[in-house]
């Protein structure tokens, strides 16, 4: 019997041979990909044992960061760009849609239940204001009984899951249901743009390549509608630091929001707040689902 075996020219040409068997063709198509990009890859740069050794090792420290309120590969995928290109390779959408954006590693526990006009500030950290909007379809209509998710930072930069002991539980997040023209209001914050959990292999990472751990100052949203495709975007607050350099690229242009003062009793007492009183204003626009 004659044994090829791999050498270095037709390693991937071994691997990939032997997975010519495997019943799952989408496993099969991306387990292929995966070792002719691994081994065009590990071609090209020729790490050393030690180096490849360190790579191991820091990919192992990656995975013992990870627990039930930390992702550390979310984070990772993050940094890399790669959580973003994903979002992109799966929401291609119409024009009019509203863009969509990372999902972000603090999204761990759900967001409850909320009364429209609640304040989801229960730790009353930062800058008090209004966020408001309307879900509407692209053709315009306002799409009645929306629900929308929220969640965010506080004013000093912090969610409710990095400080266990400080924040009450399930502070600044909460999930409405829109009134008859589509329409959602709560009471809220104005965020603080803040770093990405740096203490682990990630931080690491960007120290070694002279990268910030910065995310601008956002609220995240995810929305949806019956009929209509979910979106998960963000609402980042204009002015802030780090929008022209996000270290998880997720800012776009589209969805960078003011934060204006309003002089308006009338729109004050409806929001229960006092007057004047500062106000972030975002529609969210949703694509019909297509047989």
């Amino acid at each position: 019997m004659s044994v090829a075996g791999l050498h270095e020219e037709n390693s991937a040409e071994v691997v990939v041979d032997s997975f010519r068997d495997t019943p799952d063709e989408r496993l099969k198509t991306v387990l292929n990909s995966l070792v002719e990009h691994l081994h065009a890859f590990i071609k090209d740069v020729e790490p050393t044992h030690a180096e490849w050794e360190r790579g191991v090792e820091f990919l192992t420290a990656v995975g013992h960061m990870c627990d039930e309120t930390r992702q550390e590969f979310v984070l990772l995928s993050d940094v890399l760009g790669v959580s973003m290109l994903v979002d992109a390779i799966n929401n291609r959408r119409s024009e009019s849609a509203t863009d969509t954006t990372v999902l972000g590693p603090f999204h761990m526990v759900s967001s409850p239940a909320r009364d429209l006009g609640a304040n989801i500030s229960l730790d009353s950290v930062g800058e008090p204001c209004v966020f408001a909007g309307q879900v509407r379809s692209v053709d315009g209509a306002p799409l009645a009984g929306a629900r929308v998710d929220v969640w965010q930072a506080n004013g000093a930069g912090f969610y409710d899951v990095q400080q266990p002991d400080l924040q009450p539980e399930r502070n600044l997040r909460g999930v409405f249901v829109a009134d008859d023209e589509g329409r959602f209001w709560l009471r809220t914050v104005v965020p603080r743009y803040y770093p990405i959990p740096d203490d682990g292999p990630v931080g690491r990472l960007l120290a070694a390549t002279k990268r910030h751990p910065y995310r601008p100052a956002h609220i995240h949203v995810i929305a949806d509608a019956d009929g209509h495709a979910q979106v998960t975007t963000h609402v980042f607050v204009e002015d802030s630091p780090y929008l022209d350099s996000d270290t998880v690229f997720g800012v776009k242009q589209s969805l960078i929001r003011p934060v204006v003062v309003v002089d308006d009793p009338v729109r004050a007492e409806r929001y229960r707040v006092p007057n004047p009183f500062r106000f972030i204003e975002f529609d969210v626009v949703l694509d019909p689902v297509t047989a």
